[in-house]
Order: C-alpha cells, then structure tokens, then sequence
C-alpha cells in the first residue's frame, strides 16, 4: 500500500510596502513559489499584507475576491496548486466601511473572502466587522479555521471555529512586540482547550507604525510551541501534518 503524503501548510512571515498593494503583491510571490516547493498545500499571509496595517488607507485600496490586480497570486495559486490567503481591506457587508478581510485565492480558481469578525479598539472609525462567526477551508483531510488578529482573544472565536469542524486555527495577525507574549498565550491556550492545531502568520517588519514581533509561529493541538521564526526577517513556518502528528520548520525566503 503507497503512503500517503504528508500535509503541509505555512505561515508567511512577510513585509509590507505602506499602501503599496501591486508592490507587495510582487513581494508576496516569492513566499508562494517557496511554500509550492515544499509542498505546501495552503500558504497563510498577514493581516493586511498587500496594503500594511495602515487604516486610514483602508478606502482607498479595498480589494474583491476578484480584483484584477490579485491575478498574479491567481495564476500562480492555480499553476502551483496551492491555496493562497492574503489580508487586504474588503467590501463590508451592511456597512459603508470596508472590512479588514482574508482573500482566499484556491488551486482551483475559486476564491472566497473571511471578514474579521472582531475588531480592536480603533479600528471601529476605519473598518466594520465581519459576520461569519467562522470560515473554513478544506486542505486534505483538515479542516483550516480562519482568523484575523483581535479574533483570536475572543474566547468564542476559536470556539465556533471548532465547533465548526476546525482541525487548524490559522490566524494572519500584527502583533507587536509588547504584547507578543500575552497574544502567544492565548492562542497556545486555544490550542490545548479546543486539540486543534494554531497556525500564526505575523509581520517581520514595522507597519502602520507599530513595531511587529515577527515569531510567526505554529502550536500543536496540545499546547506545545512546535516553530517560530525569527522577530525579524522573511520566514515560512511550516506544518506538517503526518500519522505522528504535527511537526514545524522554519525557512528563510529570498524576496530579492
């Protein structure tokens, strides 16, 4: 009987341009072809990658699910077989302000946009939130929980997406360096309160002028730290699930 193939999926840690969605597009692609490489069925970007935490250019760069300027990442999620998640600024729902959003771009040329659900305080004059307690997507025999940033310390979040079915809790966040160690704590709880494994993709560098931690990182469904990247710097954290359970590594990638 052949085996079969473990499942891989990643976290970006990247760097974003302030409002510069077409430059950071550019500088997304890199992490794709090196997560494809691996064989990384599911790459998690930032919050906010393609534009920086910057909210008060929120407006002026909301992005659809299908918006021409993503079609780069499009191709190439098609090519490589791998499903790509972004964060950028979305079309609200029942609100004028658009939504802090996660767009998901699959192998198969579908996509599909997650909402923040929760916002923090300051950023309710920018954006709306959400109203999809939880959004799953199927990667093999896992089900992947989005979240984004301040949905993760809501104790009902992480809840509704197990409920929901979630195997995987993925969060694209800002974490800063200040509050890292109270933001790692709650999702390490998550992770051992709700067996699922915690997936989070952080910055590596300073956006909207908040001083990200980086540490990008992945929890096993115990609890247990399995890999972080460095606080600085772009990094790919990688999951893999096998029959022994859950395993992280680290890699450097090349944006030149």
């Amino acid at each position: 009987m052949t085996a079969t193939p473990p499942l891989r999926i990643a976290a970006a840690q990247s760097s974003s341009l302030p409002g510069d969605v077409r430059g950071n597009l550019c500088l997304h692609l890199p992490f794709v072809e090196a997560a494809a490489a691996e064989g990384v069925s599911l790459i998690l970007f930032p919050e906010l990658s393609l534009t920086g935490y910057e909210l008060p250019l929120l407006k002026r760069h909301v992005l659809s699910a299908d918006a021409p300027v993503l079609e780069p990442l499009r191709r190439l999620a098609r090519l490589r077989r791998i499903a790509v998640v972004v964060g950028a600024p979305v079309p609200g729902v029942s609100d004028a302000l658009p939504a802090i959003g996660a767009i998901c771009l699959c192998p198969d040329g579908s996509s599909a946009i997650y909402r923040k659900r929760f916002l923090h305080a300051g950023e309710a004059q920018f954006a709306s939130p959400g109203e999809v307690n939880a959004h799953g997507l199927d990667v093999g025999d896992q089900r992947v929980s989005l979240a984004i940033c301040a949905d993760t310390v809501h104790a009902e979040h992480p809840r509704w997406a197990r409920a929901a079915g979630a195997t995987v809790y993925a969060a694209g966040v800002l974490w800063s360096g200040a509050g890292y160690a109270a933001d790692a704590a709650i999702v390490r709880n998550w992770a051992a309160a709700h067996d699922m494994a915690v997936l989070v993709a952080n910055h590596g560098a300073p956006t909207g002028g908040l001083v990200a931690a980086g540490r990008s990182a992945l929890w096993g469904p115990g609890g247990q730290l399995l890999a972080a990247a460095p606080a600085t710097g772009d990094h790919l954290v990688l999951a893999e699930r096998c029959d022994g359970g859950w395993l992280g590594t680290v890699r450097k990638v090349d944006v030149e």
